[in-house]
C-alpha cells in the first residue's frame, strides 16, 4: 500500500518521548480557569424552562431563551460542573457550517446548501457579535485548509474564489505558514473563528447569570415524566425536581433521557495535545503571521491553531470508539494517540523539534450518523433535542438552541422548515454490529488516505446510503 507524507516520517522516538514526558494529562483550555462555581438543585421548584446540560448548547439556550422572554424562569442542571466535557476541550474553532463542511452538506441537502450556509454564517456573525464582547480570546482569523498529498491539490484549486477563499501554491502557501508536508492550501477568510474554549464556556455562564439564569451543577437529570401533569414535565435529580413547562435536552454526547434518541448517537474519543508557549525565534521558524486556523485533507485528519499566548495545539487523526459506547476517565490517557500525534506534529513543523507538549487530554464527540446536529420533539412538544453535532458543534450549538426554542415555543421559522431540521438520521445499530460498523469504517478510511483518496466498496455502499462523510 502507497505511504502518506506521515507514514514516511523520520522523526526520532526520542524526540517524540521528550516533548511528551512532562505533559499533564488535564484539558489546557480549564487549566487554572476561574470559573464560578454554582451550587447543587435540593428541594422543588417550578419554572418555565429546564436546560439539561451545561456545555455550548445548554448555555446557549437558557441565554437566549431569557433574551426573548426576560420574564421567563430558565434553570440550567448540570450532570457534573459547567463546560467540564466537549465544550472545555474541544479546538475552538468557531466554524460557519452547519453540515460539518461544504461537501457533506451538498450531498445530504443539496436543495437547500445554500440557505444553510447563509444561516450558518449568519449564526457566526452573531456569534462574533456577542463574544467580541467578553473575554473569550475570539479571532475571526478563517481556516487554512492544506493539502499533504499530491491528489487534494486540485480539489482546493477548485474552491478559490479570490476574494473570500484564497488559493496558494506550494510557494506561496509556505511563505503564510511553513511545512515541508505542504503542497497547496486554501485560506477560508470569512468561515471560521478562534476561541480560547473555557473562556467561551465561562462568559455564557456570567452572562446567563447575569440574564437571571438559575445554574445547578452536580445536578444529573435521573428522569423526565409528565406522569399526572398535563401541561408541564417533571425534571427529577437526586437531590431535588422541578417542575417544568417545557424542557430542552443538550447532553450531547451522554446517553439520551429520551429512549427513541438513544441509538442516535455514539461517543467517538478525540485527542489533542498542547505545545509551551512558542517564543518568537520558534514562531519565525515557521511563519503563521496571519494565525488561521489550520486542517490538512485527509479522511483522517489533524486540526491545529494557535492560542493567544502562541501556543500549538494539535489535535485529531485518530478517532476511537469503544465497545458499548462506553464513557470513562481512563479513556482521556491514550499514550498510542498522544505519539502518534506528536510524531505527526513532528513531520509537519521538523523546525520545531525540541518544543514541549505542557498538555494532552481526551474527551468524547457525540457522532450521529450524518456527522452534523440532529433535532427532536417529545410529549407533545414540551420537549425539545439536539445531539449529533460530531465535533463541529462550537457555532452550531449556538443554532441548535434557537431550533429548540422555536419548537418549544411552537414557532414556525426559516429554521424549523429546513429538512435538515425536519429529518432525523437512522440510529446506530446495537452491538456488536455498530463497533464492527466503526472500526471497518476506520480501516476502509485509512486506505483511502493511503490510495490517493479512492474510496472501496464500503465507503461507496455508505456514500449510496447517505451514510457516507468527505472532512
Amino acid at each position: 500500500m502507497p505511504e502518506t507524507v506521515f507514514d514516511r516520517s523520520t522523526v526520532d522516538d526520542a524526540v517524540v518521548a521528550t516533548s511528551l514526558g512532562s505533559s499533564m494529562l488535564r484539558p489546557f483550555w480549564l487549566d487554572g480557569l476561574d470559573l464560578l462555581s454554582w451550587p447543587q438543585l435540593t428541594g422543588s421548584h417550578a419554572v418555565d424552562l429546564v436546560v439539561v446540560g451545561g456545555g455550548y448548547t445548554g448555555l446557549w439556550t437558557a441565554l437566549l431563551a431569557k433574551q426573548r422572554d426576560p420574564d421567563a424562569r430558565v434553570m440550567v442542571l448540570e450532570g457534573r460542573t459547567v463546560g467540564w466535557a466537549a465544550s472545555g476541550r474541544n479546538g475552538g474553532f468557531v466554524e460557519a457550517s452547519l453540515t460539518h463542511g461544504e461537501a457533506n452538506g451538498e450531498k445530504r441537502y443539496p436543495g437547500e446548501i445554500d440557505q444553510l450556509n447563509r444561516l450558518g454564517m449568519e449564526n457566526l456573525d452573531e456569534i462574533e457579535a456577542t463574544a467580541s464582547g467578553w473575554r473569550c480570546d475570539f479571532e475571526r482569523t478563517g481556516t487554512l485548509a492544506v493539502a499533504v498529498e499530491p491528489h487534494q491539490v486540485d480539489e482546493l484549486r477548485d474552491a478559490h474564489n479570490g476574494t473570500t477563499e484564497i488559493f496558494f501554491d506550494q510557494a506561496a502557501l509556505h511563505a503564510q505558514l511553513d511545512s515541508p508536508t505542504y503542497l497547496a492550501g486554501l485560506w477560508s477568510t470569512r468561515s471560521t473563528a478562534l476561541v480560547h474554549p473555557g473562556k467561551l464556556v465561562a462568559s455564557l455562564a456570567t452572562a446567563c447569570a447575569e440574564a437571571g439564569v438559575e445554574i445547578f451543577e452536580r445536578s444529573a437529570v435521573r428522569g423526565l415524566d409528565s406522569g399526572s401533569t398535563r401541561d408541564a414535565i417533571v425534571v427529577e435529580t437526586k437531590q431535588g425536581s422541578v417542575v417544568a413547562k417545557r424542557v430542552a435536552l443538550a447532553t450531547n454526547a451522554f446517553p439520551s433521557l429520551l429512549g427513541r434518541y438513544r441509538f442516535h448517537t455514539v461517543p467517538v474519543y478525540d485527542y489533542v495535545l498542547m505545545t509551551e508557549p512558542l517564543s518568537d525565534a520558534q514562531l519565525a521558524r515557521i511563519g503563521w503571521g496571519s494565525r488561521q486556523g489550520v486542517a490538512d485533507l485527509g479522511n483522517q485528519f489533524h486540526y491545529y491553531r494557535l492560542s493567544a499566548d502562541n501556543r500549538i495545539l494539535w489535535g485529531g487523526y485518530d478517532a476511537i470508539y469503544h465497545f458499548g459506547g462506553r464513557i470513562r476517565p481512563e479513556y482521556d490517557d491514550r499514550p498510542a494517540s498522544f505519539e502518534k500525534l506528536a510524531r505527526h506534529f513532528f513531520t509537519t513543523f521538523p523546525q520545531l523539534e525540541g518544543v514541549k507538549f505542557s498538555h494532552r487530554w481526551g474527551g468524547v464527540i457525540d457522532t450521529s450518523t450524518r456527522f452534523s446536529a440532529f433535532f427532536g420533539r417529545a410529549k407533545q412538544g414540551r420537549i425539545s433535542y439536539a445531539a449529533g453535532f460530531t465535533g463541529l458543534g462550537v457555532a452550531a450549538s449556538r443554532f441548535a438552541a434557537n431550533v429548540m426554542l422555536d419548537h418549544l415555543g411552537g414557532l414556525e421559522t426559516e429554521r424549523t422548515e429546513l429538512q435538515m431540521v425536519k429529518s432525523v438520521p437512522p440510529p446506530f445499530p446495537p452491538e456488536p454490529a455498530v463497533f464492527a460498523g466503526v472500526q471497518a469504517t476506520r480501516w476502509a478510511l485509512d486506505r483511502a488516505d493511503h490510495n490517493a483518496g479512492k474510496r472501496n466498496l464500503l465507503l461507496k455502499t455508505l456514500d449510496a446510503a447517505g451514510l457516507g462523510f468527505d472532512s
